[in-house]
């Protein structure tokens, strides 16, 4: 059999462009910002995480382009070796003290971030319970690790300590779960974590990239909204979307920082971020710090938002206050061209198919900006309100309308 046989079988892609349903790779024209323009015309963006809507913010913007002017465009090797720059240990300092932790570690991207921390802190002797809706990057750090990995349902703590209960005592425990879920927007069941946590002697770990800088008074997010930053081993995120920028980080107690830092590969082995993306997200850091009403902002416009939605009556995801909407569309096929009508109409969003949604529960997910308006929100809403309403349940009866033109 030759290797790239199952490359010349798949013909998804060409299947949805035949049909003018291909919804991915549409190119920006402007930065990320409550409108964009998309391939020559103006868009809603509700499809961004640039939570915070500081991608376009003056003052992380001029920080770049200071840092690329001092230190160059790149730093051409691993932190281990020449790719310190002191901004690096800065940015790790003030992140740990934002979190209250005793320090703090970055990496190259945020689905690094997972890699390097869970596969050099599990092995062949440890087992690692993984919510079944984690994201993609958990389970493949699990996977590197070569710890066993133990899926419980998706924030059912029942089925959690179950398992836990079952577990070998002799085995490293660890409990690794998203603070907000990345499809539905679903807030971890972070109480019911550590007390299980506490219980069977198992350390817990929160993917907080879509809670950092969204949840909690002061946006420090998941562990705060629960106030239990100080039963939360390690905290991960990235600094793509709150902070504006590329990477991502963990924090945690100095000596666990301390030994991944000399243990992960994925750390080890790459290049660090470029002196631009460090000093964005140090910026955008401070203006979170600053600026604290920002992540209530956001949370206002999630709520007026979902608010909308649910006057026009669609069907919506879990009722949670994150900025994560998903409005359910079912079908794959009725997915796809409700998001081809929606982009041609003007609205950006983002399709959720199979495997990340289960067949018949297809999804747009909808994101949004402390930085969006209630004008901007209603034309959107009413948008998606007039495109879903015409839209038939049946596919045939969308194939039809497809084929009308």
């Amino acid at each position: 059999m030759d290797l790239f046989d199952k490359c010349y079988r798949y013909t998804d892609v060409k299947e949805a462009k035949a049909m003018d349903l291909y919804p991915y790779f549409h190119a920006l024209e402007s930065m990320q910002d409550i409108e964009v323009v998309m391939e020559g015309k103006r868009r809603i963006m509700i499809g961004s995480n640039n939570y915070l809507g500081l991608t376009g913010d003056p003052r992380v913007i001029a920080a770049g382009k200071q840092a690329i002017d001092e230190y160059g465009s790149g730093v051409s090797g691993s932190r281990f070796l020449n790719g310190t720059l002191h901004q690096h240990i800065q940015l790790e300092q003030e992140l740990a003290e934002f979190l209250g932790k005793e320090a703090a570690l970055t990496f190259s991207t945020g689905f690094q971030s997972n890699l390097g921390i869970i596969s050099a802190l599990a092995g062949r002797n440890d087992i690692i319970f993984c919510d079944r809706e984690n994201h993609a990057s958990i389970y493949d750090a699990i996977r590197l690790s070569y710890a066993q990995m133990v899926r419980y349902n998706h924030n059912d703590m029942n089925d959690l300590a179950k398992k836990l209960a079952s577990a070998d005592p002799q085995k490293g425990k660890l409990i690794v779960t998203d603070g907000v879920f990345s499809m539905s927007g679903d807030i971890a069941d972070l109480p019911g974590i550590v007390k299980l946590a506490n219980e069977f002697h198992a350390r817990v770990m929160v993917d907080d990239a879509h809670g950092f800088g969204v949840l909690g008074d002061h946006g420090r997010g998941t562990a705060e909204h629960f106030d239990l930053e100080d039963d939360v081993d390690i905290i991960m995120s990235t600094f793509s979307k709150s902070l504006a920028s590329l990477g991502g980080f963990m924090a945690a107690d100095a000596q666990v920082v301390e030994y991944v830092k000399h243990k992960s590969r994925p750390f080890i082995f790459s290049a660090a971020i470029p002196p631009a993306n460090t000093v964005t997200a140090l910026t955008a850091l401070n203006i979170l710090k600053q600026e604290p009403e920002r992540p209530r902002r956001l949370l206002e416009v999630s709520k007026h938002m979902r608010d909308r939605l649910t006057d026009f009556g669609l069907p919506l995801g879990p009722d949670t206050i994150a900025p994560i909407i998903p409005i359910y569309t079912y079908s794959k096929l009725r997915t796809l061209y409700a998001v081809k009508l929606l982009y041609d109409r003007g609205v950006y969003v983002n399709p959720v198919l199979p495997p990340a949604a289960p067949e018949g529960e297809c999804l747009i997910r909808t994101s949004y900006m402390a930085t969006h308006t209630e004008d901007i929100l209603d034309e959107a809403a009413a948008i998606i309100h007039e495109v879903l309403s015409e839209l038939p349940m049946d596919d045939k009866a969308i194939i039809e309308l497809i084929e009308r033109g």
